[in-house]
């Protein structure tokens, strides 16, 4: 999965979950059943289980194209330098 597929997960997600709430709290009230809302809720927390858990194709759209292994010895990591401490100079 990459990046931009882990973001399309992230909005479906959250967005079947508050569609899923709504509906069950809309549909509970008007039933008058507490059960009801929650097997309505539970279904749509599988569906969205579903839909975002495995690994569906559409979200590997923008693959990340890795260096080759020798490609990647042949450009070393860059070191780290310590940057120079910084005294204020006084003007006298």
């Amino acid at each position: 999965m990459d990046w931009q597929g882990q973001k399309l997960v992230e909005q479906l997600m959250q967005i079947l979950l508050v569609i899923s709430g709504v509906v069950a709290l809309v549909v509970g009230y008007t039933t008058e059943s507490f059960r009801t809302m929650m097997l309505i809720y539970a279904g749509g927390v599988v569906l969205t289980t579903l839909v975002t858990v495995p690994n569906w194709p559409f979200y590997n759209l923008h693959p990340l194209k890795w260096l080759d292994p020798s490609e990647a010895e042949k450009h070393p990591k860059p070191q780290v330098v310590p940057a120079a401490s910084k005294k204020k100079v006084s003007k006298k």
